[in-house]
C-alpha cells in the first residue's frame, strides 16, 4: 500500500488546541488575547465603517394614494339604486332612534350604570371601614361603633343589590 500525502499544512497542538505550524511558536496567552479581542475588533469595524442606508429612488414618492385614479363612468341605474338605499337607511335609522324599545334599553342601561357605580363605591367603603382607611375610615371610633357602622354599610349594600331587577 502506498501512503497518500495530504495537501493540508501540518498542525501542531498548542495548549491543547490545534494550531497551524506557523503559529506554534506563539504563547498560549497570546491566543487568549487574540480570541477575546477578535469579536470586539469585528464589532468596532462594523460600527465605524458601515455606510448609511439609502432609501433608494422611491424615497421621495408619496405613494399611490396621492395619484388620482381614472374617472369611471357613472351608471344611472346604480346611481338611482344607491340613492334609494340611502333614503331607506336614513328612514330606518330615524325610526330605530325614536323607538320605545331603544329608549327603554337606554334608560335601563343608565340605571344599571348608576347602580353598579354605587355598588363599587359601597364595596370599597366597606373595605376601607374594615381596614380603617379612606373616606369610610373608622379611625377614632370605639369597637362597638365600628361594628355597627360596618354592619350598616353591609346592610345598605345588600338592600340595594336585592332591590335591583
Amino acid at each position: 500500500m502506498q501512503r497518500v500525502e495530504s495537501s493540508f499544512p501540518k498542525v501542531k497542538t498548542v495548549a491543547g488546541r490545534a494550531a497551524p505550524s506557523s503559529l506554534s511558536s506563539s504563547s498560549p496567552s497570546s491566543f487568549r488575547v487574540l480570541h477575546k479581542s477578535l469579536p470586539l475588533a469585528a464589532s468596532l469595524a462594523i460600527l465605524l465603517w458601515s455606510n448609511p442606508v439609502k432609501a433608494g429612488i422611491l424615497s421621495g414618492f408619496s405613494g399611490l394614494e396621492s395619484v388620482p385614479g381614472p374617472q369611471l363612468p357613472e351608471v344611472e341605474f346604480l346611481k338611482r339604486f344607491n340613492e334609494e338605499n340611502q333614503k331607506k337607511y336614513a328612514e330606518n335609522d330615524a325610526r330605530f332612534k325614536s323607538s320605545p324599545v331603544l329608549k327603554e334599553l337606554l334608560e335601563r342601561s343608565r340605571l344599571n350604570k348608576e347602580r353598579n357605580k354605587r355598588a363599587v363605591q359601597d364595596k370599597y367603603c366597606i373595605r376601607g371601614a374594615e381596614w380603617g382607611v379612606g373616606d369610610c375610615s373608622t379611625a377614632g371610633m370605639t369597637e362597638q361603633e365600628k361594628e355597627e357602622f360596618i354592619t350598616m354599610l353591609k346592610q345598605r349594600a345588600a338592600g340595594e343589590n336585592e332591590a335591583a331587577p
